[in-house]
């Protein structure tokens, strides 16, 4: 299986808690204004890679880096190749790594998608934290931990899962330095 890559950041503490690697993908339909990652909206731009070989690249990352705490996946969107990051993050989680997810979509959209889309569920039932919704360049707030404009939020995947309703995502550090 393959996937589409803008890019691999490999230390990041601005795209979830703690130290992240992220992979940033190809391809976006949202086209936002003022979007922080212009360059992966093309759908046929950046490289492809296969899976295995980007799973076994993170794998050793994490080997060598003992205070990673997990992998975020950008974009672009994200959800646009949810079954090959679906299956991935499955095998990160195996290796005590959390998942991050940034989409353009709401929580409520991704669910609706889900539906007819197997993987969509399949990386949501697999992501921790999802940031989503649009970017909006009129709601930029720089103050905001992981996210550029107000309208974004921060939710626990797992709890919204099981009570049925979009729960928050709150880190007690973050409340701590707030």
């Amino acid at each position: 299986m393959e996937i589409r890559l803008s890019g691999i950041t490999e230390e990041s503490i601005v795209d979830g808690p703690g130290l992240r690697l992220v992979i940033f993908t190809q391809g976006c339909p949202h086209q936002c204004h003022g979007c922080h990652n212009p360059d992966t909206h093309d759908i046929n731009g950046g490289y492809t890679t296969k899976l295995e070989d980007l799973f076994h690249y993170i794998e050793k990352s994490a080997s060598h880096n003992k205070i990673l705490r997990g992998v975020t996946f950008s974009g672009g969107e994200p959800f646009l190749q949810a079954e090959p990051l679906a299956h991935l993050a499955k095998r990160l989680k195996s290796l005590g790594l959390d998942i991050v997810s940034y989409s353009g979509f709401t929580f409520e959209q991704l669910a609706a998608m889900a539906v007819n889309h197997k993987g969509v569920g399949q990386l949501l039932k697999q992501t921790d934290i999802l940031i989503d919704g649009l970017y909006r360049a009129s709601e930029r707030d720089l103050g905001l931990a992981f996210r550029g404009s107000r309208n974004q939020r921060l939710v626990d995947v797992a709890a919204t899962l099981t009570v049925g309703r979009v729960i928050a995502w709150e880190d007690s550090a973050q409340r701590i330095w707030a």
